[in-house]
């Protein structure tokens, strides 16, 4: 007979893994430059694109402001804009001294100190009083001057606007119209012409 062939078994010393076949080279598990690069750019081009987006969406904001509001100086685009963030606020000096101006019937200065006040016009108490003080500059017992009480319309218009639920009404014991509804009334009476004009009882009527 003959012998049956013998297959090899292998060592215990062969079946056993060297520890430093296991233990992986630092240099394998550190990440190449180029890999790192490769895996970083995706979020650095999300971080552009989101940038990107949130940029364009402030400049059309603030195009579609600037179509709205339609600021006539700088002042005035800077202030709105600052009062859209809620950063804008009146100069408490300057608007004293119009105070002090507007009581004194001094017209023409309280509307420069008011202007320097709330230069963009961001200011519905600020406007009552330019508005007041064309409508006591403009007023005459006989007549009254057009072109004060336009412009006094126009500031009251803005004073409106800019209060809270188009309601405005000022606390001046020095005052005798409270109201922006009573002022912009009056003087919307003063640029009207009927026969109410050739009334002498005009004569004896007050300035408000």
């Amino acid at each position: 007979m003959s012998a049956e062939p013998r297959i090899p078994v292998p060592s215990p010393e062969s079946r056993v893994t060297s520890p430093e076949s296991r233990v992986e080279s630092p240099e394998s598990r550190v990440a190449s430059p180029e890999s790192r690069v490769l895996r970083s750019r995706p979020l650095r081009e999300q971080i552009i694109r989101a940038s990107g987006l949130v940029i364009a969406l402030v400049y059309a904001s603030v195009i579609v402001w600037a179509y709205a509001r339609q600021p006539r100086t700088v002042s005035q685009m800077t202030g709105g804009l600052s009062a859209t963030i809620g950063a804008y606020h009146v100069d408490p000096q300057s608007y004293n001294d119009g105070l002090q101006f507007f009581r004194r019937d001094q017209f023409i200065e309280a509307r420069a100190a008011f202007a320097r006040a709330d230069p963009a016009e961001r200011d519905a108490q600020t406007q009552f009083y330019i508005a007041y003080s064309y409508y006591r500059e403009g007023w005459g017992r006989l007549y009254s001057s057009e072109a004060l009480f336009a412009k006094g319309l126009e500031s009251v218009n803005k004073a409106i606007a800019l209060a809270p639920g188009g309601r405005l009404v000022v606390s001046d014991p020095n005052l005798q119209m409270h109201s922006a509804d009573e002022l912009k009334a009056e003087l919307q009476r003063g640029l009207e012409r009927d026969l109410s004009d050739l009334n002498p009882m005009r004569l004896f009527r007050t300035r408000k």
